[in-house]
């Protein structure tokens, strides 16, 4: 049979390589640079995220209802604003803009790409192979990311303001990519009756409804991902506040992607050998187990668990993203992937400030400590509950 669509999972590898290319990871630092607060750098996470859970599920919609190209397109044209605004701007609000349209990029792409690369495959017979090109985007993501993050580095004292111009370089290639790929078009069930946005919506909302395993999934694998990302993200607070030396930390961030691609590259045997029970169970046992490890003030350890909890995101995603695509009809598909970025997105809207609240209050390490204990409780309690009732 002749194949006609498996060109776009190469084109795929492409797109992800120049989206997710780390060159503006410092931007903390940047905005520092330009004259804002702490205060004000938090409140444009914040802005962001919740832009982030306004977007998410319209954009998917937007997907299913005209097409995958689309949603990219205006996603790197997103991109390219946002890079634009924060290098020209001078202000909070300027930045604070920008992060909506970065949140709007961000959300255009989310779980489409995924949808995309999955309906080729299935549309040329090659939807067996979609966990091994999974796992290659998330290769991609990792090799752009660190190399982005590398080429920033260097250019912290010298020229900060150009990793933004790189940017929009960037991001306008990332266009050109999306403009040839080819748009899968899968017949729908019933062809008479075009689905409107209205159905989707519906539809997507009974499918969770009445596919509970589905449903609890989605909200295990946005609060799991939300508390490897806040420990991402405050381990560098951490290592301003210990005085990690620039090497040490340079080191650390290659260390972690080399790591993080040799567990992407292992995530299809870890589908064909664990069933869902286990692998939920296994992920549960190690999340309560780092964050009650990261109470005990020994830097060696930290670093050994910083690099363990990127690993379990970084092998996580391409697992659930097959899962939930095995789970999910084509017509509801970019907008049941939608829902979970909701999902995370609404995870990080609490986690995130509950667990700084926590580390400024006491320290990094009784903060996450804390927290293991916390989820600890609750997973027992859960565990007895269904127990019960089993």
């Amino acid at each position: 049979m002749k194949t006609k669509y498996i060109g776009n999972a190469h084109k795929g590898y492409a797109y992800t390589f120049l989206s997710w290319f780390g060159i503006t990871s410092l931007w903390v630092m940047y905005l520092q640079t330009q004259g804002l607060s702490l205060l004000e750098v938090g409140l444009c996470e914040s802005i962001f995220h919740i832009a982030s859970f306004l977007f998410e599920v319209p954009s998917g919609v937007l997907a299913d209802r005209l097409s995958y190209k689309l949603d990219l397109i205006i996603g790197r044209i997103a991109a390219i604003v946002s890079a634009i605004l924060l290098l020209f701007g001078h202000s909070f609000l300027t930045f604070a803009i920008a992060f909506v349209f970065n949140a709007l990029s961000y959300n255009m792409q989310s779980g489409t790409l995924e949808a995309l690369l999955y309906d080729s495959l299935k549309i040329d017979d090659k939807a067996d192979k979609y966990p091994s090109v999974i796992s290659n985007i998330n290769v991609f993501i990792e090799l752009a990311d660190t190399i982005g993050v590398v080429i920033a580095g260097f250019m912290v004292h010298w020229h900060f303001e150009f990793t933004y111009v790189i940017a929009i370089i960037v991001s306008v290639l990332g266009l050109g990519t999306v403009l040839i790929f080819k748009e899968p078009t899968l017949p729908r069930q019933n062809n008479s009756s075009p689905l409107t946005t209205k159905s989707i919506i519906v539809n997507s909302y009974q499918t969770l409804k009445v596919n509970s395993t589905l449903r609890y999934l989605m909200i295990f694998d946005s609060v799991f991902a939300a508390f490897c990302t806040a420990y991402y993200y405050y381990f560098q607070s951490l290592m301003e506040s210990e005085n990690f030396s620039g090497w040490l930390i340079s080191v650390l961030m290659v260390l972690s992607a080399a790591i993080n691609i040799v567990g992407i590259k292992m995530t299809p045997t870890i589908q064909k050998r664990f069933t869902q029970r286990t692998f939920l169970v296994s992920l549960t046992i190690i999340l309560i187990g780092l964050l009650l490890l990261s109470w005990f003030k020994w830097i060696p350890l930290l670093l050994l668990l910083f690099l363990v909890s990127q690993l379990l995101m970084s092998m996580t995603e391409p697992i659930f993203s097959n899962i939930y695509n095995e789970m999910i009809d084509s017509e509801q598909r970019a907008t049941l992937l939608s829902v979970a970025s909701v999902m995370f997105s609404a995870a990080m809207i609490f986690i995130f400030p509950l667990i700084g609240w926590l580390i400024e209050l006491q320290s990094f390490y009784t903060g996450f400590g804390i927290i293991g204990i916390g989820l600890l409780i609750i997973t027992l309690f859960i565990t007895k509950y269904f127990v019960k009732i089993k």
